[in-house]
């Protein structure tokens, strides 16, 4: 463990090149380590993260990735610190198991890429999940979501490295929220914490980073009807939010957002899919 720095920020010393000369300097950089999950003893999947909150994180990826389907089918979680890196242990029921070794399934690193290591086209594709539309929302409050990010983004404001997904209340309130170098670990954090701390998980979300597919995807399984984020959105996400009931909206700004299905949620005055909300 003396190896592992468990700390998400590290001081480094560095040179600051600018046109009117150099500087000797100290900045912050965020740490990042090798995760390993490890099921019933058999590796699953290494991952690169920030050193923080990996319970949350281990039950948010078991649950989004669709190992298991309830926390109690999740028996028992502890963390080992080796030379290399982090080993998470988790103890799944031999059922779950059973039906995980059947996946055969191989990933690799997914700060960059959500899907790497798939050895199959149809293993990137779980069945759809359509999710319930009792969630509601007045999209004027994202504001004050938006308001609330840097209060919510220390590792951000000290690194810009990172990036965080937030749960929201009806009124755009952050009740909870989670950073990490990888946005898909943020997610899973956000999904794993609630079932931590014994709360349902939010209906609405803010990520602070583009939503391809497999974010959609994981919100789906956490039940969050309400994705929102900062930057772009793919049509991979676009095509599965449309048939998970999941309301997706990108480049969120003050004044401004951009919805691209499902706009029912919002009450809106004069609805309108693919148009923005100025």
């Amino acid at each position: 463990m003396d190896n592992i720095n468990t700390e998400v920020t590290s001081k480094k010393d560095i040179i600051l090149f600018e046109k009117n000369g150099i500087s000797n300097l100290t900045d912050f950089v965020a740490n990042e380590v090798r995760v390993a999950l490890v099921y019933n003893g058999v590796s699953h999947t290494v991952m690169l993260a920030s050193p923080r909150d990996l319970e949350a994180f281990a039950i948010g990826f078991t649950l989004s990735e669709r190992i298991v389907e309830h926390t109690d089918e999740i028996k028992g979680i502890d963390l080992e610190y080796v030379e290399s890196g982090i080993i998470i242990h988790i103890e799944i029921t031999q059922r779950r198991f059973a039906a995980l070794k059947q996946m055969r399934r191989n990933m690799a690193g997914r700060t960059g890429c959500g899907l790497c290591g798939v050895a199959q086209l149809d293993e990137a594709v779980k069945p759809v999940i359509r999710l319930d539309s009792d969630a509601r929302f007045n999209i004027e409050n994202i504001e004050n979501a938006l308001s609330g990010i840097k209060d919510n983004q220390q590792q951000f404001e000290l690194t810009g490295a990172t990036h965080a997904a937030m749960g929201l209340d009806a009124y755009g309130n952050i009740i909870d929220a989670y950073e990490d170098i990888g946005r898909h670990i943020a997610l899973d954090k956000l999904i794993g914490a609630s079932h931590l701390n014994q709360t349902p998980p939010p209906n609405a979300v803010l990520l602070t980073s583009r939503v391809s597919f497999e974010m959609v995807q994981k919100a789906a399984s956490a039940n969050i009807q309400i994705l929102f984020a900062l930057s772009a959105v793919t049509s991979l996400a676009i095509e599965l939010a449309q048939k998970s009931n999941i309301t997706l909206v990108g480049f969120c700004r003050q004044n401004r957002a951009t919805i691209y299905c499902h706009e029912f949620r919002f009450e809106l005055e004069k609805p309108a899919s693919l148009a923005q909300v100025v």
